[in-house]
């Protein structure tokens, strides 16, 4: 028999109507003779509420805590969601992250799933049973609740399809597909039928918030079968799959980040060996890096500059600051004043002048660039936070036509 696992967002299941719709699109797979697995994330803005409420009582809680806090905002959605299937006449039974078997590392509020035992799962699947799925959360092997980071649903349903071997993983958001930009800020933005896992990765990657980046990489890794696609209207969503057929699209999509800090350590000794100390250190507290500068080296120092996300750089400064006599004694400069626009696509690998073409479009429209990065399939580049959606759409204009 077919299994379709269907993911969930908050925008999704926010309100009691839009709860009933979704039940509805679930029991309409079921009745079609699919097996279905609901993964669910918390209700609309339930998470950063509850995120408010423990910084009322402690401004730096404790993230075992805090895991033990958010993932109650998913475990409401999965009951009512169960409700209301139920209330359809169909036979359906929630689960937590848990009882539905993922087994996480002790990395709390960034967990990574470490295996799924769907042993429960099957069972209940066995029974014919619509299974809904609290997304987000696992349990460590301390029996401690741990949660997966933001968007860590999309994980949760891409993890469950691999392990289940799911004929479809269907993600569905308050968008109808994934565009060649927000559709929000570009409103020439045009949707894609289909897109290769790493343009999407990175994509995702680059500040796009349709799908987590790391449920991506896991779809890509174990080729599962992903759609992205609307609960809110019955349309044809984007597919995102190893092989895409060739288009006339030369960039696949422009995104926009404005969760970057830009880092800057300035007087650093000019010898061998000053990177790797620095990055090094940042690698042990877990904190991501993403583009990276160095100065041509003058009078024994140079200046580097990387950016990392938003809510790791009062870390990244902090154990910098504590290690300062390890790197010389530099200045530590940081500004959050910064988003990053990256464009994507393979096209771009077997076209020159694709740079050139993006920097033209900025320098039209008086915006200076302040970092570059590049790889095969992806330019990025750092510029001022209030020209990010200017540039957006600028960037996209040039490509996307």
């Amino acid at each position: 028999m077919k299994l379709i696992v269907q993911k969930f967002g908050g925008t999704s299941v926010a309100n009691a109507e839009r709860i009933r719709n979704v039940a509805r699109i679930i029991t309409d797979t079921y009745r079609k003779g699919a097996n279905v697995v609901a993964v669910v994330s918390a209700q609309g803005d339930t998470t950063d509420d509850l995120i408010a409420k423990a910084h009322e009582i402690d401004e730096n809680p404790s993230k075992r805590e805090m895991d033990m806090l958010l993932s109650t905002g998913e475990q409401i959605s999965i009951a009512l969601l169960a409700m209301a299937i139920s209330k359809m006449g169909y036979p359906v039974i929630s689960l937590t992250g848990r009882q539905a078997g993922f087994f996480t590392d002790s990395n709390h509020s960034r967990a990574r799933i470490k295996r799924v035992d769907t042993e429960r799962l099957e069972k209940e699947l066995d029974q014919r049973k619509i299974v809904v799925v609290a997304g987000f959360q696992g349990m460590n092997r301390y029996d401690d609740i741990t949660t997966l980071g933001r968007g860590g649903s999309d994980t949760s349903a891409v993890a469950l399809a691999a392990e289940l071997k799911a004929d479809l993983c269907q993600i569905y958001t308050d968008v109808d597909g994934v565009y060649t930009a927000d559709p929000r800020i570009v409103p020439s933005a045009q949707k894609l039928e289909e897109i290769s896992f790493d343009e999407m990765l990175e994509l995702a990657s680059c500040g796009a918030q349709v799908l987590h980046n790391r449920s991506v990489e896991m779809a890509k890794k174990y080729n599962v079968n992903l759609e992205v696609l609307s609960s809110l209207e019955d349309k044809p969503g984007t597919k995102i799959k190893e092989v895409t057929r060739m288009e006339k699209l030369l960039i696949k999509g422009v995104a926009k980040d404005d969760d970057v800090v830009r880092i800057s350590l300035i007087g650093l000794a000019d010898h061998p060996g000053v990177a790797f100390k620095i990055f090094s250190l940042l690698a042990a507290r877990k904190i991501n890096v993403d583009i990276i500068l160095q100065s041509v080296g003058r009078d024994g120092t140079k200046d580097i500059s990387f950016t990392v996300p938003i809510d790791s750089y009062k870390a990244a400064v902090e154990v910098l600051t504590e290690e300062r006599d390890q790197i010389n004694n530099c200045t530590i400069d940081v500004d959050t004043d910064v988003t990053k626009i990256s464009i994507v696509g393979s096209g771009m690998q077997s076209n020159p002048g694709v740079a050139s073409r993006m920097f033209e479009a900025l320098s039209e429209a008086d915006i200076n660039i302040e970092m570059i990065s590049t790889s095969e399939i992806k330019i990025s580049v750092l510029i001022r936070k209030k020209l990010g959606d200017k540039a957006l759409n600028v960037v996209s204009e040039a490509f996307v036509k």
